[in-house]
């Protein structure tokens, strides 16, 4: 038996449900206003059988996609105010606790869940829920950046998603040209970091012989990625992103590749945003890789820097002088890449701002600015080295004056790299990536000097 099967026994359910819940008297109207949502929610906890249980819970997920935004936010807040910790409970907990009884923390614990985990694991019980509720996390996400008080709300749900979307439920896939066409699309759709134009360009990215791609997926989502890694084979380590993507390329003989380079990481799901599966990800390739093609022994990204430009154009401390900010003018001339004579003033003055940004440059809990620095840092990757002109897109040299970066996952040294980033928020660098930082000290001692 199939998840198809289980799919449908439980739409059967759910249906059979809704001819009981007719006889209901919150299922006459559509809901729509606050009170009503709160209504049908009560009524979902309320401790019915499996059945109606199940048709109420569709009903609510029916209702919720019924609203506009303001209705979203309405329901948000509902759940924040009327769907929280049970007082009664939490208080009557505490003096059991208190009294010293035995196993009295594990009932502190149950009692002090809020009401609204509970509500979102009994929704989970309609047909296609799970989908549902990651959605309604997006909603919810997009609500938060101008509504603080709806975090609690975000973090119950982010801590059930986390639970639901265990490494343990999920399943690695191969992506290529025999994958079916509906996966392939949503490859197409989701491509995050280097667009994928049509399908020609996606056949070039995982059909030719040196070309890999592999997706985690989930059993409750059958045929969406949660997240998926493109990967080249090549010879050496690469420094620039369009020869990889370049039409007329010649594939790299397998026999010759010893490079595996993951050079697009894309999350698919924006509600599982804080669920980190690009750890795992990377970590289940590397086996897969070097079970297939044991020949492979260097493993490693071409990563975009997305913030770099921005971090510059803030200027919060950015060590730059005034004669390295006339440097940077020339930015904003045309295909200024091309000109060899400024293409490298500019890079006298942006490699070294590069090496400090990755290497000084913190946020307020004292980790890289970089978002993605700090997702292969934090899994154990070392920053190899800083390439010039390797991304010249529009969108490339707007992010980061066309720089790409390469990270490194030495196996040998994953686990200490971790620990030392981890624990003493350390970014694990090679020796050409400091000799830059060092190239930037001596440039300003020289300026002030001068």
């Amino acid at each position: 038996m199939n998840n198809d099967f289980f799919s449908g026994l439980i739409a059967s359910i759910s249906e059979r449900g809704r001819t009981l819940l007719r006889r209901a008297p919150w299922s006459g109207n559509e809901p729509h206003s606050p009170d009503d949502m709160a209504a049908l929610c009560e009524g979902l906890l309320s401790g019915r059988g499996e059945a109606s249980a199940t048709a109420l819970a569709r009903e609510v997920l029916e209702a919720y996609r019924g609203l506009d935004d303001a209705g979203r936010t309405a329901f948000f807040e509902t759940l924040s105010r009327k769907f929280g910790p049970d007082r009664d409970k939490v208080e009557k907990a505490i003096e059991v606790w208190r009294a010293g009884v035995g196993g009295a923390g594990g009932d502190l614990h149950f009692a002090s869940e809020p009401l609204r985990q509970e509500l979102f694991r009994r929704l989970n019980r309609a047909p296609g829920a799970t989908h549902e509720l990651v959605t309604m996390r997006e909603h919810l996400l997009d609500l938060r950046k101008d509504r603080k008080d709806l975090g609690t709300v975000d973090r119950d749900l982010e801590h059930l998603l986390s639970s639901w979307f265990n490494r343990g439920f999920l399943v690695l896939r191969k992506i290529d040209w025999s994958t079916p066409a509906m996966v392939l699309e949503k490859v197409i759709r989701y491509e995050a970091v280097h667009r994928i134009h049509d399908w020609d360009d996606l056949r070039r990215r995982i059909d030719p012989i040196d070309r890999r791609c592999y997706a985690f997926f989930h059993p409750a989502l059958n045929d969406e990625p949660l997240i998926f890694v493109e990967v080249a084979l090549t010879e050496t380590i690469p420094g620039a992103i369009a020869p990889l993507l370049a039409e007329d390329r010649q594939p790299v003989p397998i026999e010759r590749a010893r490079t595996a380079v993951f050079y697009s990481i894309s999350n698919c799901q924006r509600g599982l945003a804080g669920i980190s599966f690009g750890n795992f990800l990377i970590k289940q390739v590397v086996e897969e890789l070097r079970r297939d093609l044991p020949k492979l022994d260097t493993f490693v990204t071409l990563s975009p820097v997305p913030g770099f430009m921005s971090w510059i154009k803030r200027g919060t401390d950015v060590p730059i002088s005034d004669e390295d900010r006339a440097v940077l003018a020339e930015l904003d001339r045309p295909n200024w890449f091309e000109d060899e004579e400024i293409s490298s003033k500019l890079r006298a003055v942006l490699e070294p701002l590069a090496a400090h940004y990755f290497l000084k440059a913190k946020n307020p809990r004292g980790k890289p600015v970089d978002s993605v620095a700090r997702f292969h840092l934090g899994n154990g990757a070392r920053l190899e080295r800083i390439n010039w002109l390797g991304d010249t897109s529009d969108k490339g040299l707007g992010e980061s004056a066309g720089i790409m970066v390469n990270y490194l996952y030495h196996l040998d040294d994953i686990e200490k790299n971790h620990e030392a980033y981890a624990n003493d928020d350390e970014v694990v660098a090679s020796g050409a990536v400091k000799k830059l930082l060092k190239s930037e000290g001596r440039r300003l001692l020289d300026l002030r000097l001068s």
